[in-house]
């Protein structure tokens, strides 16, 4: 593995891991704050609509700067608004700082994506999408738990202390081992080519691929934890344990997709999107059984994150010739997912159905999903179009 990858690699988990940290240290954020839990959790929201309106405006805005550059910069951003959200006065500068870092989070994994994949040949492609996000998978497991027992230990504002020297360290590694770019900047498609290439079915397939790929996790997932412990009667000090399994799933599956996207990308597609389809039905038969719910709890983690990979290679690669506007949205596409899914289950349970029906619309979206997936494949192969190969010209130089 190339230090190049490994510098993206430890700034994708900086980046996970202050996304999802808060969750862990939110009581004691709303305590320190003067706010209550709920009001706090707007702290969360704040943090995906930043990404999924700021991001994509951002990475247009700086699409003239050399690569490396941005990303040290972004980096920079984020690791003074680190100490800023460390020193945080009141629950309004905290939002308004949590929300900056958004848009520079957005931005950072559009612009890394492009990075990384331009590092490596085509053939390599699936893998370093795989390495970039299994830096979010591994903040899952490693980065937020670390961060809220500092929080507990030492109080909520260390736990953003110890983000900021987490910034530096990604810095460093960046400074030290991304090779500078080939010219004094980056050139800037037109913005009729960057708009363009988003009109190609290979894109706007895969952008909705990925909204329904969302919707099927997180419409569950955003409830696992009352499903846990309501459906299935698992004690409140036994689901931390369940998610990290999960966590440990998807970064499994993080690289399986990474694996499969580099061998047959699309077949493989389609065929885990059914598979995941039979494991939310499972999901819903397993549910009051622990078990039985624990294992497929993993498998489902798993299926998730291996359909996530080659998705976004999928995008990278049919948009290498524009990639800095189609980048911006793998992001916010996930976010934008995410909120609707989040949406989608609060109106479920407030309808009447209970937790345990949550998977069974995830069901329904995989297998939107994989005859969406089906259809594109058989335009592709009718049409007979290749990706393009012009990324090198705006990628670091190896």
């Amino acid at each position: 593995m190339s230090l190049p990858l490994i510098a993206l690699f430890i700034a994708a988990f900086a980046f996970g891991t202050t996304e999802f940290v808060i969750a862990g240290v939110l009581p004691q954020v709303a305590d320190g704050l003067g706010v209550t839990i709920p009001v706090a959790g707007y702290l969360v929201s704040g943090y995906a609509i930043g990404i999924a309106l700021g991001g994509p405006l951002l990475t247009f805005v700086t699409n003239n700067m050399q690569r490396r550059t941005l990303l040290l910069g972004l980096i920079a951003v984020f690791t003074v608004g680190q100490v800023a959200c460390a020193l945080a006065p009141d629950f309004a500068a905290m939002l308004v700082l949590r929300m900056m870092i958004a848009v520079v989070h957005g931005t950072f994994f559009g612009i890394t994506m492009v990075v990384a994949v331009g590092l490596v040949p085509p053939e390599r492609r699936g893998f370093a999408v795989a390495l970039i996000l299994s830096g979010l998978t591994v903040s899952n497991v490693v980065g937020v738990p670390l961060g809220a027992a500092i929080g507990n230990m030492f109080g909520w504002r260390a736990t953003f202390w110890a983000m900021s020297v987490l910034g530096l360290v990604a810095s460093l590694a960046i400074v030290l081992w991304l090779p500078r770019t080939k010219g004094a900047a980056a050139p800037r498609p037109p913005l009729a080519q960057e708009v363009g290439v988003l009109g190609r079915q290979q894109v706007w397939t895969s952008l909705f691929l990925m909204l329904m790929l969302m919707i099927g996790q997180y419409v569950p997932f955003t409830y696992i934890a009352p499903m846990l412990h309501e459906v299935t009667g698992l004690d409140t000090n036994v689901v931390p344990w369940v998610l990290l399994l999960n966590g440990v799933g998807s970064t499994v599956g993080v690289f399986l997709g990474g694996r499969l996207a580099d061998w047959k990308l699309m077949p493989s597609m389609i065929v885990m999107m059914v598979l995941q389809a039979v494991t939310l039905v499972v999901l819903y038969l397993a549910s009051p059984y622990p078990w039985p719910m624990v294992a497929t709890v993993f498998v489902w983690g798993t299926l998730n994150f291996a359909i996530g990979t080659p998705i976004q290679t999928r995008i990278l690669s049919w948009t290498a010739d524009a990639p800095g506007l189609a980048s911006s949205l793998i992001p916010s596409g996930f976010n934008i997912g995410i909120a609707i899914a989040a949406v989608l289950g609060s109106t479920m349970l407030n309808s009447g159905y209970g937790y345990r029906s949550l998977p069974l619309l995830g069901t329904v979206a995989l297998l939107v999903a994989a005859l969406v997936a089906l259809q594109s494949l058989v335009w592709e192969k009718r049409s007979g179009s290749r990706p393009p190969a012009a990324i090198e010209a705006a990628l670091p130089a190896q």
